[in-house]
């Protein structure tokens, strides 16, 4: 939204279509992430003239806009990201909630993307799910809202940033948590931050041992859902200087494939986990 979306309230697709096409050229699966987020709030929706069109309409005619541009290439979508608060109390209050409703601004972005492309799995996702119980039980509670009110909700997303300390068990308690509503399951986003892990490791080799079996973990629990509940498991990045957490921190190392592109011990965690 933050690039689509102008100021006047018209859209450019020019870097979304480049995006398109490349991954259309290579055969690669296409996933959209995300069309409604808290955080944004384009200039375009802040200062509607509700004389030539009310909130509800251009909400609706942005997400039909990008849903539709990319039917039948999109393999999924990020309808709703990151709705509950950081500790869990409750969810998000923002632009998106003042206007259409806590709950209905949800459900309405929803049926409006499944009208713009009724065959592509639709999501919802947040994060720290598996590292806060309480923010882990309101997404649970926002799932099953959602789902008593009719929106096409299909698939729940888990974005599992992690850090290198999470506790053995907290992985898989979350991935079949989310799995007991029968939906798809998207491991989203995932990453395993050592400069994030808390100070009781004696050493940097000890953060890398429990980064790796955190991903072990990840990719086992995610194996063993059924078949038709296991939509994908996504790495936020591919090289470590690449990642977020690297911006923040030049010294972390997050990700599967080094600065040279060489597979690490997380990779090979992974690897040997898919063998087993």
């Amino acid at each position: 939204m933050e690039y689509i979306v102008l100021p006047d309230g018209s859209f450019r697709f020019d870097r979304p279509d480049a995006m398109a096409g490349f991954a259309r050229a290579r055969g690669i699966r296409l996933f959209g992430h995300a069309l409604v987020w808290y955080a944004q709030t384009p200039d375009a929706f802040v200062g509607l003239d509700e004389r030539r069109a009310s909130f509800g309409q251009a909400y609706d005619r942005y997400i039909t806009a990008v849903v539709g541009r990319y039917r039948g290439q999109a393999v999924g979508w990020d309808v709703v990201n990151e709705a509950v608060r950081d500790d869990g109390s409750a969810l998000r209050d923002h632009l998106w909630s003042q206007r259409l409703g806590e709950i209905d601004h949800m459900v309405r972005a929803f049926h409006v993307a499944h009208a713009a492309d009724p065959d592509v799995p639709l999501f919802i996702n947040d994060y720290n799910l598996e590292s806060n119980p309480a923010k882990l039980d309101q997404y649970q509670r926002l799932i099953e809202r959602l789902l008593k009110a009719g929106a096409p909700l299909t698939g729940i997303g888990c974005q599992t940033h992690c850090n290198a300390d999470l506790p053995s068990g907290a992985l898989t308690r979350t991935i079949n948590a989310l799995a007991r509503f029968g939906l798809q399951v998207h491991v989203s986003e995932m990453d395993v931050s050592l400069v994030r892990a808390g100070g009781w490791f004696v050493s940097r080799e000890e953060k890398q041992a429990a980064q790796a079996r955190l991903y072990a973990e990840a990719i086992t629990a995610f194996a063993a859902l059924p078949a038709a509940q296991q939509f994908a498991f996504t790495i936020w990045g591919v090289r470590d200087p690449e990642s977020w957490l690297v911006r923040e921190n030049r010294s972390d190392a997050p990700l599967l494939f080094d600065a040279q592109g060489r597979p690490k011990a997380t990779f090979r965690a992974i690897e040997t986990a898919l063998r087993a």
